[in-house]
């Protein structure tokens, strides 16, 4: 709809896109409530957004400042101005970009942004990767476009495999989808169970995370899950089978042993299973996916919640959307205007009017100066927020094939790199395939993630040289090589409360994505707010099935939708919730998404 055109008048308007901004849109327009769901971006779903290569290379200029005007003359009696910044520069920081060499072995030395003001965006560097140094070209620096730069021939003994140049990469960039945030959906995660209840799932498609690797002693190898993977597994010798069988299988449930470390290092209670090293690793990393110092009660908990998302759409405990995790929130978005809801990107609120009398937010004035009255508001963190404290991590690879090939292009791989030294944080890493629909055939799209302890090339970049080709590798071997790198801190969402904040009482805050690998605390806190909304309704009911609903004057069955039903005798085996299930994940995560 057109920004003029917007109703005077709303139950709630939203600002942001994001996932939990995404899915209160939603779960409001379901019930009835009238909403307007606002981003100052051009594009959905925030910082959970997914992009093209030529977009994530514009994504940087979208930090801009603007001048903030007196909205004072349209105030009523008893009404106070509350400023929003409409803009987030301190969530996104520290970005870095290299660039390979391309398949004749120049460089493509050409700017691709505009660096924007270093108080917008600090420390903003653009490297250059050459085979032998790297090369560090400043703002006054610049050479034309296209124009090579000289480097070092390669070494006659390193076998030769043809590179995609940088000139590629940006030909087929509309094929690539590049999340922001690195995450995969546990099949009975908070997100799962969502979209499964609110016919969402209708809306994407999914694929399996096929393979869960380990990283030890500079090797990559794959963890076994299914019982027949363990069994079949050439990594673990007879015993350590047999440990790791009896040891999973004593996870299941609670038992009075497991009690008594409550509060003790979940490595330390390994140990006295009397499991080895080799089985310590597996379980830590690749199965609890937790750190050494975690509490036993945390790292069983996570045990457990592996074990029982084994299964039931694959051999893995994970799901990853086609195109990318930014279409999730646009899912939700749509939903939302199925049901009435009203969007408007690049729009933005400039203030909140305040009843001082009763503490309560009841308009709002919008980036067009129209003031809009309203019962409930709900923000993006961002446009309050100034000082984050906690910052994670992300670096995106493109490479030119798998840390551990295989003879499958469709392979999903999830991999947890223990600390490399004292200090270290934890990396996960998510290695998608061109099944996913986000990158190109001959490329690997990687994602690495961790808690900030510096800023992200120096807390990523140690992993990334010894797992694939850089200038800083000391011997390229059969690593793969990385054809395109951005690093960049993004502000670790968790912890921000919904509420409080010198905010009405009536405005509530999401926060942007954590360090988490699940969903679950954008999920909580969406439902934590639509219960303070509408503590009387369901949240997020399904929704109809197209072919269910009958208009008038239409006397047709809508019984004719034979693809979603199930056989008899599984209905008559599963419990309604399996059945439900099955009709919306099982088929698109069992095959690949067609482009």
């Amino acid at each position: 709809m057109a920004a003029e055109d917007l109703p005077s008048e709303f139950d709630v308007v939203i600002l942001g896109t994001g996932l939990a901004e995404s899915v209160v849109a939603a779960a409001c327009s379901r019930v009835g409530q009238r909403v307007l769901h606002l981003d100052r971006r051009s594009y959905y779903a925030a910082n959970w957004a997914s992009f093209t290569f030529n977009g994530l290379l514009s994504w940087i200029q979208q930090h801009q400042v603007k001048e903030v005007q007196d909205w004072s003359g349209l105030l009523e009696e008893g009404e106070e101005l509350i400023y929003l910044s409409n803009s987030d520069p301190a969530s996104i920081r520290n970005l870095q970009v290299f660039y390979s060499k391309d398949e004749e072995g120049n460089h493509q030395v050409r700017r691709n942004f505009n660096t924007p003001a270093a108080h917008h965006l600090p420390a903003i560097n653009t490297h250059f990767m050459s085979v032998q140094s790297q090369a560090v070209h400043t703002q006054g620096e610049e050479p034309e476009a296209d124009q090579p730069c000289p480097s070092a021939a390669p070494s006659q003994s390193q076998p030769t495999r043809k590179k995609i140049s940088y000139a590629q990469l940006v030909k087929e960039g509309r094929r690539f989808n590049i999340d922001l945030v690195s995450k995969l959906m546990y099949s009975r995660g908070s997100l799962v169970d969502l979209l499964i209840k609110s016919n969402v799932s209708r809306y994407a498609e999914f694929k399996n995370v096929t393979r869960i690797l380990t990283y030890r002693h500079g090797n990559v190898e794959q963890v076994p899950c299914s019982r027949a993977d363990v069994f079949a597994s050439r990594q673990l010798s007879v015993v350590e089978k047999r440990k790791l069988m009896r040891f999973l299988t004593s996870c299941v449930e609670e038992m009075e042993e497991h009690q008594a470390y409550s509060g003790r290092p979940y490595l330390e209670f390994l140990r006295n299973q009397q499991l080895g090293d080799n089985l310590q690793h597996l379980l830590l990393h690749s199965i609890a996916m937790v750190t050494e110092d975690t509490p036993t009660e945390e790292g069983l908990a996570s045990t457990r919640h592996f074990l029982r998302c084994l299964g039931r759409y694959g051999n893995t405990p994970f799901l990853f959307p086609v195109y990318g995790l930014g279409e999730i929130p646009q899912c939700f978005c749509r939903m939302c205007a199925v049901f009435g809801g009203i969007y408007c990107l690049r729009h933005s609120l400039l203030c909140l009017l305040l009843d001082m009398s009763s503490n309560r937010c009841k308009a709002v004035i919008d980036s067009r100066g129209h003031r809009i009255s309203c019962s409930h508001v709900v923000l993006e963190d961002g446009y309050v927020l100034a000082n984050r404290k906690r910052f994670v991590s992300r670096a995106v690879l493109i490479t030119d094939s798998s840390v551990l090939p295989s003879d499958s292009e469709q392979q999903v791989s999830v991999v947890t790199v223990p600390p490399i030294a004292a200090g270290c944080p934890v990396v996960r890493m998510v290695e998608l395939s061109p099944s996913t629909m986000t990158c190109v055939p001959g490329t690997h799209l990687v994602h690495l993630t961790c808690q900030s302890v510096g800023s992200a090339y120096e807390d990523l970049s140690p992993v990334v040289t010894r797992m694939f080709h850089t200038p800083e590798s000391p011997d390229r071997g059969s690593r793969p090589s990385v054809l395109w790198c951005l690093y960049f801190n993004m502000a670790d969402g968790w912890g921000v409360e919904p509420e409080g904040h010198d905010l009405p009482s009536n405005v509530f805050l999401c926060s942007g994505p954590d360090a988490a690998l699940g969903h679950d605390h954008a999920v909580r806190q969406a439902e934590s707010i639509f219960q303070k909304i509408l503590p009387e309704e369901d949240f997020c009911p399904p929704a109809p099935n197209p072919e269910d609903i009958i208009y008038d004057g239409d006397n047709s069955s809508s019984s004719t939708a034979g693809g979603l039903e199930e056989p008899e005798e599984e209905r008559q085996e599963e419990p309604e919730e399996e059945h439900q299930e099955e009709k919306q994940l099982l088929e698109e995560a069992s095959s690949p998404a067609e482009e």
